[in-house]
Order: C-alpha cells, then structure tokens, then sequence
C-alpha cells in the first residue's frame, strides 16, 4: 500500500510538467539511489575517515594498503561478484528463493525431527543479539549468563543418558560419535594396545556410519559394521562397539548383557541415544554404557536443513581429561561466591598441539543454549508429556497400518515405525502428493520409515493412516481409537529420577522464564554492550538483515534428507555461494560441509590426503607447521594421519624461511603439506609467501591456507593467486555468521582444480552408479546450512566493492589503533613499512617486573566495559588486537582511552604509587557487591574500581562475579546443577 500511495502522489504531480521538471533539478532527486548497506556496516563518515588517516600518517586508504599488503600479491581485477544491495531488496528477493523450498511435513527422522521452539526462546535468545553476538566465554567474569545454561545443558545430558560427566555439546551426532570412536582408541588397555577395529552396529544412522568411515580410515581404525546381535566375540581386535539407541529403524532394546559381555573382553561400548527417548526408556548408563552421544536437536531446535545443533558427549568422570570439547565447571570467585567457567582448559588442543586427540575448538553453543532452556521450560514433567504423546502417536498408528495388512518389522519402539510393503514404490510417488516425506530406503529394500515427532497430532495420524490405506486398496472403514497405551516391555522403562534440580521446576510459565533468560543475558558481555577486539576472531557486525532469514519456516523446518526436487531454494543458495567463496579464494571450487574451523583444516588435509594417495604416493604423511600456527593446524593434521614437524619463525614473526628451506630438503620425499596462516598469526603479510609456497611444490608438498585471517584478504589478495591449494574459511568470521557466544561456526574448504574430486561427499548425496569421491566430515551434507544464508546476505548487500572496502577499513582500523597504542605500550611485529596487517599484537611482558600480568589487563578492562583482546596468542603475556571493519571511530577511540587509562595505573605500580600486588589491576574486576559493601579497605577508590573514566558513570557494565578461581573448579570437578531432592519428579 505504500509504494502504490507513493506512485499516487507522483501522478498527482506530474499535472504541471514545467513545475515538475524545475523542481527536480533544483532539489537533484536520484529516484534510483537507495541507502547503502555498506555505510551501516562500516559505521565512519568521510571525515572520521579523513581523522584516522592523519593519526595514522597517509593520504588515503589506498596509499594505507599500498604501504601494507605486498604488491607481488595484490589482485589486479575487481571481485567478480554482484553490486551491493539495500537490505529491503535483499530481503524482498531472498524471500523469494526461499519461497523455492517445498517444506513438507516430515516423517524422515533419522536423527532429525520437527520441533516446536517456545516462543519464549525463540524471540528471546535464538533471535536476540545479545545471546547470539557474544564470544566464547574465555572470560568467565562477563560470560556468566551463558555459562549457567551450559551448566543446564551439560546437566540434561548427564541426567537422561545416566552418565558422570559431559561436555558442553561438540558439533553434530556424526562427529560426536567418531570423537568417541577416536577417545577409546587412544584409552585402549593393556591387553588391547594392538586392537583396531570398531564395531558398528547396522542399526547406526547413515550418515555416522559415513563420518565413522571418514574419521577411522588415516588413523588406521577399521571400521566393521554388522548385526550386533552375531557380533563375534572371538574377535581380539575389536576394542569398541557403537550401539544406537534408539535403532535407525526404530527398533529399542536393553543392551546391558550386550554390553556386560564386551566389558568382560575389555571392549568398551558407545550408545548414540536419543534424549527425548530417554525420557521414557532405560538409560544408556544404567546399561553400562562407556560412552553416549547424539543430537540434542528436537530439544527446541529448529532442523535447518542439517545444522546446527547441539551434539552431547557423556562418558564417566575418569576420562574427564580425555573428553573432547569443552566441559562448563562450577568454582567461585574472589569474593568466595559461586561462579562457573570452562573447566580443564589443560586438555584444549591449543595447549596440547600435536598430542591432542581431537582438534574441536568450540561448541554449538547458541544452540546447546537453546535445547538447555527448553529443558528448562518444559521440565521433567513437560518433556516426559512430549516424549509420551510422541511414542503414542507411533503406536497408534503402528497398530492401525496393520490392520491395512502391512507387516511392522520392530516390536518395541519409540517414535518410529518401520513397515515392510510390496507398495514402497507406490507410496513413494504418492506421499508427496499427500504432503508428507517419509523415509524411503534403498532400492530394493522394500520397507518404509515413520518417524512422529513434537509437531505432529492425532489428525496427522489420520491423514497419514488414509494415505496408506489409499496406497494398499484397502476398502471399509475403521474406527481409531483415541487412546492408546504404551507397548514398550517393563524391562525398557525409565524409573531413575531426572531433573530434580530447582532450576527444572521453576520457571514453566512464559513471564517467569523471560525474566530468567533476561537475568542471564545481563550476566554478559556482548557486541550489543561493546567491540570485541579479539586477534584472529574477527567478531564484526552480525546484521539483522542478514540474520533475519533464519527463522524464515522454508528454510528452519527443512530436513536434510529430503528429495532434491524440495530444497531448490537452499541449493540455490549453496551453489551461488559456492560460486562466490571461489571468487574470492581463487579457487575451483567450495564445500560448504564442514562446520567448524577446525572441520574445515581437517576436511583440507584429508583432500591433500586423498591426492596423494591416488598417485600411489602413500609415503608423503608428513607436514611443516610454523611454531606461530594455531592449535588447531597441528591437532588436524595428527586426525589426518601425519606426522608433525614445527618450523621455526624470525624475530618479526614471519616464517624462518631458511629453517622451512631445511625442512622441506629434509623431508622432501615424505612432504605431504605445510600448513600457513596469511596474514600470519603475527598480523603481518608475509612478503616471501610465495617464494614459501613455490618451495613446497618443488618438494611434491601442497599448501594448506587457514583462513582465520582472510578479512585482510578479501579483494586485496587471494590463497589461490599467492599459491595454496587449499583454504578453509571461517564463515563465522570473515563472511559475518555470528559466534554464539562460542557457536555455531562454518568453516567451508575452497580448493585448487586438481583437488575437487577430493572434496567430502555425504551418503545422502550417492546416486546409483556414481562412487561418492571422498567421505562425509559432518552429520548433514551442507552441514550448518541454516546459517549459510547470514554470509548470502552479507556478499548480496555488501556487493565486490564492499567487500575490498571492508578488507580496506579492517587494516586502516588496525593501524589506527596501533598508532594510538605505540606510545604507551610496545607493538609486536610489524610488516616492512612498520604497518600491522588488520591486527596487531601489544607487548605486556616489560610489566611483568612489577608483578602485572596480562591477566590483569584483561580482567581490568571489563571494568571499562570491555572484553579482553585475545590473551597470551600466539605470544604468551601478550594481547591481540583486531578491531574489524565494523566499529565506528568513536568506538575505537573508546577503547584505545580505555588501554591507555590502564596504561597509567600500571604506571603507578611502576612508580611506587601502587602496590604490586593489592592494586586496581590485580583485584579487578569490581563488582556492584564489592563496591556498595559497608566495609572498603582497599588502596584505591571506590570510584577508581568502577569509574575510571567519566563517560562509564552513564554507561556502565557491571561484572556479575569477581575474578573467578580455575584452580579451585579444577580440583573440586562439578559440572552439573546440583539435585534439588524438595522437588517432584517424573518416575
């Protein structure tokens, strides 16, 4: 109504031509001009612009890039991509490629279910940039919010799987269970050091088996899959087994004998297991269970076409060092109150490098966040009402389609039904015209898949019920009856008691859960509250444009496994951002499946991996990492098989070119790959890089590039002009998908041409006839695909020209800072014309003397409203600072008075004006309850702790703890809510 009440009043003008056309010309109107996403993404005028140049000391931003990206590696022709778009048109058109997904309803289960999300927690925490714009709480002290509903997560998963310990969710089911597979390996006993094969069972979902495949094979695991029920015991080389529970097919059956008799010959057993079963069924670990993994995703998650949700790892306290991921743990704070952070941080594989085990590097966080609140919503009571009407459903209609005279092939089940039919083909064709997707297997398996889910009601019974008595013949009428009784045997129910803890009976109705969400989400730190300057992080603008479309039913509610004719939207949208990605790497081709970083470098190396192998040259296993890589490079490279040497780095922090010279001579003939971070992991462009990926593939090596840095790249340069073969992108980074305060990521793989047909493939995607070229890295094919369209969004609206224009501002923001900073703390590392890349790293070692550790800067600026920069990497008492191209003028000037402020107070200890150690640093930071108690006998002002500037007496974030004790979590373990026996529970 508003563009025609517009188009109205234009007619009525246009009534006097002379007037019109006068009055055009002096007011200049482009009616075509319409507002410029960029202009909001970058948040600086001309002048500001002009300002920061003149700190900095050049003329322009060009002659800023000129002086700090080598010219031997700079694009010569602009991105061939779309021209920026508005937000409106963007939304108006990507509404309609939407539009091309055929959403049915689903009964294709599998390890996906439809969910009702609690609008509750829709609105307030999945579309809630305070909940989906935080970073991984590696501050505790301004992270507690969402530390608490980890905490309630991790206890939900310990609760119904009947487990000691959990992490705080790892990626997808797939990779949960290959963690698992890996884990058991590497904790063999004595007499099974040799053993090497794991057993899975054939009731194991697809798509795990297929990421089992992948994941075992350069470790040397073979993989056995088969009916667990002939499982030969005299098999000495069996160290594991995975069970699902419930089957594939739907079947549910006590596994505890199973299981006694493995533990007997020192095997030990996984279950991947349903949580919403759970609630009805005997728990894996009052079967004897080693490990449980699975999905948490029809706890209130949307299934997105795959991804992301929250995976879960259970296992028993003993291998609480070897679990992989993260672990939420209970301590306290300085003031002695209760506090929670991550726990164990010894085992992550940034520390452990080559020995880690596993290179995960976060958790679906955002979403285990959600699945934790709906446990919280619904409660003991609530989710055993859910899981009931579901199994009912199933019954009901197991015992209708029957009397149709089709043959149920499993007795006891859950939610899913499994029928046996001469009609399969039949009712292949004719579901769809009915509207509904069942789960159809192989030709010529000849049965048919029903799995019932939260969403689904009596009449989708009746309507499913009349779809396959149309598809039988069957003539008459029946009677359905309305109630139904449970057929699961006695010996399968649940009697144990979960979620008695209050915080699971307390907050049912929707007033008295916002306010509890609402009391957590003021608990942290967010990109709503402040930049976060993290090095290697990026954490930019998360548009609301961009993110608006993932809540969109035509993208949520679409599973992963639908027939290709459904999902012409998402492929649309996959392939063009696969066009796009390869635009911008310089690459073939892009695989968007992995769904992390760390996923990416694996999927990259198992490529390289791959090549090799098909030119017969198995012998090449071994890669050159320089010693500034991140942790994750050396932990990936060990899951792919090889065999780490670290490379040395020169005093600028440039790879030693001389020391990768030796190596890659040394290792010539064993050479598989060096793994290279550019900019590297310093913030500086490297002026020899290419010289460095010449060398390696004069040694038959290929080059892997992490992507961690690409926001200096992006339009400047690319990894295939400066020569890598292969580049993962962090999508969560560079291209916009916020970090949800430590998940969901995407880490897609572009690669060279020669390496395409070794891109992952997924068993979903198998055609008759045609071999999957390589296998599966996540549970789903496009992996996290709901969140794929935030980065369509960002390159449609940003447009080629943004993008090199944000790659642009991300560099003169960085050297902007620095040269605000460089008169009161020293830079690390510089490129040849003293610029830093889009980061840089500020030296705190000299203030050691005085007894001021990093530590005590970065607990200090949450005083001033602000979370640390990346601490202590890749150089230990360090901070890394990357401002992005997001934050306006005013912003970094904030924060750069922020550190200099600070630089003054370590001044005073420096001078004798503070002691070393009762200071404002050392204390920091200050809480309400610290501040506003009766007694202050500290050195200090109360209002030096918590308004060191004037401009906080107006704007102030308030840390909800004291700094918190690591040592005390570590040593007294407790990583779930603590049962609460005053209140009722489900028996």
């Amino acid at each position: 109504m508003a563009y025609l009440y517009f188009y109205g009043l234009i007619t009525k003008t246009i009534t006097n031509k002379k007037k019109v056309s006068k009055r055009f010309q002096q007011m200049k109107i482009n009616l075509h001009a319409t507002e410029r996403f960029e202009q909001r993404h970058h948040g600086k005028s001309a002048s500001e612009t002009e300002e920061m140049l003149k700190t900095v000391g050049v003329s322009s931003v060009d002659e800023l890039i000129d002086q700090t990206v080598p010219g031997h590696i700079r694009l010569t022709e602009p991105l061939a991509l779309p021209t920026g778009v508005s937000e409106q048109l963007f939304l108006t058109e990507f509404k309609r490629i939407a539009r091309l997904n055929m959403v049915l309803k689903s009964y294709i289960g599998t390890g996906y279910y439809d969910t009702i999300v609690p609008n509750v927690i829709l609105r307030n925490i999945l579309e809630n940039p305070a909940w989906y714009t935080a970073y991984t709480p590696y501050q505790a002290e301004i992270a507690q919010g969402r530390l608490e509903m980890l905490l309630n997560f991790q206890t939900v998963v310990i609760e119904l799987t009947g487990m000691e310990i959990a992490n705080a969710s790892l990626l997808d089911e797939g990779t949960a269970a290959a963690e698992a597979m890996t884990m058991l390996h590497a904790l063999r006993p004595a007499g099974k050091k040799d053993s090497h094969r794991f057993f899975v069972s054939q009731q194991t979902h697809p798509q795990t088996i297929d990421v089992l495949r992948t994941r075992s094979e350069p470790l040397g695991i073979e993989i056995v899959v088969g009916d667990h029920k002939t499982i030969d015991w005299s098999d000495a080389a069996v160290y594991g087994i995975l069970l699902q529970y419930p089957g594939t097919d739907g079947n549910v059956e006590d596994y505890t004998d199973l299981i006694a008799s493995a533990h007997e010959l020192g095997v030990q057993v996984v279950a991947a297991a349903d949580l919403l079963a759970l609630t009805l069924l005997k728990s894996p670990g009052e079967m004897g269970a080693d490990v449980v993994v699975g999905s948490a995703q029809r706890l209130g998650v949307p299934m997105g076409f795959g991804g992301p949700h929250a995976g879960f790892f259970a296992t028993k306290e003993a291998y609480k060092r070897h679990i992989p991921g993260r672990i939420i743990g209970v301590t306290v704070d300085a003031e002695g109150n209760r506090a929670l952070r991550m726990a164990l941080q010894t085992r992550e594989q940034h520390i452990r490098r080559e020995k880690a085990t596993s290179n995960i590097c976060t958790a679906q966080v955002l979403l285990a966040v959600m699945s934790g609140a709906y446990a919280v919503y619904h409660g003991p009571e609530g989710l055993k009402s859910i899981a009931s009407r579901v199994h009912g459903l199933a019954v009901l209609f197991a015992r209708t389609v029957k009397k149709f005279g089709y043959k149920v092939v499993n007795d006891n089940f859950f939610d899913t039904v499994t029928v046996q039919t001469p009609f399969a083909k039949k009712l292949k064709e004719e579901s769809v015209k009915w509207g509904v997707n069942l789960r159809h297997y192989p030709f010529p398996d000849t049965r048919i898949g029903i799995s019932f889910d939260e969403s689904k009601s009596f009449q989708d019974v009746i309507d499913l019920l009349n779809l396959f008595a149309d598809a039988a013949a069957f003539q008459g009428e029946l009677e359905i009856e309305e109630e139904v009784s449970s057929t699961l045997p006695e010996s399968l129910l649940r009697h144990s008691r979960y979620l008695t803890h209050e915080v699971f009976n307390s907050y049912h109705t929707e007033h008295e859960m916002l306010r509890y969400l609402k009391s957590l989400e003021n608990k942290d730190l967010s990109l709503v509250h402040s930049m976060i300057s993290l090095g290697s992080c990026t954490m930019k603008l998360n548009a609301t444009a961009e993110m608006i479309p993932v809540t969109w039913p035509e993208l949520a509610n679409m599973h992963p496994f639908a027939p290709a004719s459904q999902s012409k939207g998402y492929q649309r949208i996959t392939e063009q951002l696969d066009q796009w990605l390869s635009v911008i790497t310089g690459f073939a081709k892009v695989s968007l499946q992995p769904n992390s970083g760390a996923q990416g470098e694996y999927a990259g190396l198992m490529a390289i991996r791959n090549w090799h192998l098909s030119r017969g040259d198995s012998h090449r296993n071994v890669v050159l990492i320089p010693a500034s890589a991140h942790g994750t490079n050396p932990a990936s490279a060990v899951m792919a098989g090889m065999k780490v040497v670290v490379t040395k780095c020169d005093e600028r922090g440039n790879i030693d070119v001389e020391d990768l010279k030796a190596n890659a001579e040394k290792y010539s003939r064993e050479l598989s790959a060096l793994m290279v971070t550019y900019p590297s992991t310093y913030g500086v462009y490297e002026e020899r890089i290419k010289e460095i990926c010449e060398l390696i593939h004069e040694h038959g090596g290929q080059v892997y590039m992490d992507g961690a840095n690409m926001n200096a790249q992006v339009g400047l340069t690319s990894p295939g002009m400066i020569g890598a073969d292969v580049c993962h992108l962090n999508l969560h980074k560079t291209f916009c998908i916020p970090h949800g305060g430590g998940g969901p990521g995407v880490g897609p793989i572009g690669v060279a041409e020669h390496l395409v047909p070794f891109l992952p493939g997924h068993v979903s995607l198998e055609t008759e006839g045609k071999p999957k070229p390589a296998g599966a890295v996540s549970a789903a094919p496009f992996g996290s695909a709901s969140i794929l369209p935030i980065s369509y969004a960002y390159i449609v609206m940003m447009g080629g020209e943004g993008l090199v224009n944000a790659t642009k501002t991300a560099i003169l923001n960085a050297n902007y800072i620095k040269a605000k900073l460089e008169a009161h703390y020293p830079i690390l590392y510089t490129g040849a014309n003293g610029r830093c890349a889009h980061e840089m790293i500020v030296d705190l070692r000299p203030f050691k003397s005085v007894g001021i550790e990093a530590e005590d800067v970065a607990k200090r600026l949450m005083d001033y409203g602000f979370h640390s920069p990346t601490l202590s990497f890749p150089v230990a008492g360090t901070l890394m600072i990357e401002p992005t191209e997001s934050e306006s003028k005013a912003e970094l000037d904030r924060f750069c008075e922020a550190m200099i402020s600070i630089r003054e107070e370590i001044r005073e200890v420096e001078e004798g004006n503070a002691d070393k150690s009762v200071n404002v640093l050392k204390l920091a930071p200050h809480t309400y309850r610290v501040v506003l108690a009766e007694e202050w006998n500290r050195p200090y002002s109360r209002e030096k702790a918590v308004f060191p500037l004037a401009h906080l007496r107006f704007r102030k974030f308030w840390p909800s703890v004291s700094r918190v004790d690591n040592a005390y979590g570590d040593r007294n373990l407790v990583c779930a809510c603590i049962p609460t026996e005053d209140y009722a529970h489900a028996e």
